[in-house]
């Protein structure tokens, strides 16, 4: 065997903390690789610097396959799971409500023009004087590598309309244009559907087979066939010591004794007839549901079935609310009430906020906010918050993280403290959308297990969206299945 890439005795470091030491790793040409590991043991770091975003420390690295005059940037891709990768794209994407403004998703680039790089300015008035470059590509390279992501069929639509499964094949194609010598993906298989798993499985497949290696970060459970070795990152004996998941069930009593109440109601939700539309698609279609107090449900459907924008309507981030019939909490939507009183009542996670939470903010500030629904904290606290969000920090294993920059931590770190975010007020209802993306198996089962108890001993009312049925507390009874647009009402 040929070696490919040679990691022998170096280290990791980020924001000034070594996260991998004695890193030994051997990569051979013609080989495929999984990093696999808990919360925290580097996995993303390492893709990172493999990226070269971020150096080795000590030891010896080699990229065997460079030529004289190379760069590394030139022939690696680190494969983004959205769009927060893109320097333009990121400029225009500024607030997590986004996706459901009619406006800025049909102002949004093709898909032809994102992959072709030939995206007019944000704020662009007059498009006729602007000049763009010539594609990169020719329309036959763009075809063919279209068709083997199998995106051929989207070329023409606008990015902000797309699914997340749609998302990732059309980042995946934009790096595959550049032919790179190496594809490192970051947990490319979180957030998707059943289907769109297998399609993309077979798009990294179809990708091995054209002279790229593949590197990805996954799960056991979600490994390409295309990949011939599996490397498993283990956490520092410093960082096993702190990080131990066990609920603490005695905090969780003297949390939950000291609550107050909102439970002031009958109906969390009550949709009459409820419709959206984007455009020509109608993501909505004329539904009708109830979610009495207490009720326990989960939120079901493949990808752009409808789902993150029903609860777009019930958490106050979709203008659309304001042309549809439906209450909230025994008060019909648009009677006078702000977002700020829906957003008080709701404990609320959801892939988008996590994109767009503040980056800067202490770990601490971050869970605190929570008790004003801001993103981030931009006040004094009152007299007792500050040993409640402790509390919570303790509750979700995550008081060692508390001066911590949000930025400074895994990803899996990060949605334990927006999970701790949505719980500190102790809200009537929770709205939890895909929850656990990011998190280990010893972490789903600790939060799974830790949202049945609360919603159990305090009659919460629950919505839980995910693609992983052994994600779903024990404690939802109900199903809601969406299909695009249309619901069905089963039992669990």
């Amino acid at each position: 065997m040929t070696p490919f890439i040679s990691l022998e005795n170096t280290a990791l470091r980020k924001f000034e903390k070594i996260v991998v030491r004695n890193l030994t790793w051997q990569i051979e040409d013609q080989q495929h690789w999984a990093i696999v590991g808990e919360n925290g043991s580097g996995k993303t770091t390492l893709l990172e610097a493999l990226a070269g975003k971020i150096p080795f420390v000590g030891g010896k690295v080699k990229f065997h396959f460079l030529e004289e005059g190379q760069l590394l940037k030139d022939k690696i891709e680190l494969v983004s799971r959205d769009y927060s990768g893109n320097r333009i794209l990121n400029s225009a994407a500024q607030y997590y409500q986004q996706r459901f403004n009619v406006y800025d998703a049909e102002n949004s680039p093709t898909v032809r023009e994102f992959l072709t790089d030939q995206m007019k300015p944000i704020g662009t008035i007059d498009e006729k004087s602007v000049q763009l470059p010539p594609s990169p590509y020719t329309e036959e390279e763009l075809l063919n590598a279209a068709r083997v992501l199998r995106i051929e069929h989207l070329l023409e639509r606008k990015l902000m309309t797309l699914s997340n499964g749609e998302t990732r094949r059309t980042l995946l194609t934009r790096s595959f244009l550049k032919r790179p010598k190496v594809m490192l993906l970051d947990t490319p298989f979180v957030g998707l559907d059943v289907a769109s798993r297998a399609i993309l499985h077979e798009a990294i497949n179809a990708i091995s087979q054209h002279g790229t290696h593949i590197i990805l970060v996954t799960t056991p459970d979600e490994i390409p066939t295309c990949i011939t070795n599996v490397f498993e990152l283990k956490k520092s004996i410093e960082a096993e010591a702190t990080q131990e998941v066990k609920l603490d069930h005695a905090l969780l009593e003297e949390l939950l004794a000291s609550s107050t109440s909102q439970d002031n109601f009958d109906y969390a939700v009550r949709m009459r007839n409820v419709n959206v539309s984007y455009g020509s698609k109608k993501v909505l279609n004329t539904l009708n549901w109830e979610v009495k107090r207490g009720e326990k449900w989960a939120v079901l459907g493949p990808n752009g079935s409808g789902k993150s924008t029903l609860l777009s309507l019930i958490n106050a981030d979709n203008p659309q609310s304001y042309a549809n019939d439906f209450d909230l909490f025994d008060r019909k939507r648009g009677s006078g009430e702000s977002i700020w009183d829906i957003k008080g009542k709701i404990g609320f996670v959801s892939p988008e906020l996590h994109l767009f939470f503040t980056k800067r903010t202490e770990v601490f500030k971050a869970v605190a906010s929570g008790l004003y629904n801001t993103n981030g904290l931009y006040q004094a606290l009152k007299p007792g918050q500050q040993e409640l969000a402790e509390k919570y920090l303790r509750l979700l294993g995550i008081e060692h993280l508390s001066q911590k920059r949000f930025s400074e931590i895994s990803t899996g770190e990060q949605r334990m403290v927006l999970l701790a975010r949505a719980l500190i007020k102790n809200p009537p209802l929770l709205v939890l959308d895909e929850p656990c993306q990011g998190l280990d198996q010893q972490h789903i089962r600790y939060f799974r297990d830790l949202v049945d108890e609360i919603c159990v001993k305090l009659n919460k009312t629950l919505l839980y969206v995910t693609h992983y049925e052994g994600e779903i507390p024990a404690c939802v009874s109900k199903v809601l299945k969406m299909t695009e647009g249309n619901a069905e009402i089963l039992d669990r």
